[in-house]
């Protein structure tokens, strides 16, 4: 069964390409995206890798966790569900001036 994994760290300059070569070297990578500022097009400096299953997930986390990466250490670990945002809150009232 496939695994995702968080991968922080990651240089501004890198491509998901290179993310992807790089985690290859521990196993079959279903998947390497690294996430973009909606508003600047830049990368965010972490990203996620899709290992196929999990033993080379595990293998993953071994070999690149706290490892150099183009000059930086990468923080890998197994990725979160995505926690649930809590609702805006909506005061009412008018917004000008304090009212």
């Amino acid at each position: 069964m496939a695994k995702k994994l968080y991968v922080g760290g990651i240089p501004y300059s890198t491509t998901d390409a290179e993310l992807k070569e790089a985690f290859e070297q521990t196993g079959e990578v279903l998947s390497a995206v690294i996430i973009i500022d909606k508003m600047t097009g830049r990368s965010k400096g972490f990203g996620f890798v899709e290992m196929a299953n999990d033993a080379d997930a595990d293998k993953a986390i071994e070999e690149w966790n706290g490892k150099d990466f183009q000059g930086r250490a990468l923080t890998v670990n197994e990725a979160r569900p995505l926690e649930e945002r809590a609702p805006r809150r909506d005061f009412g009232g008018d917004r000008r001036m304090g009212r």
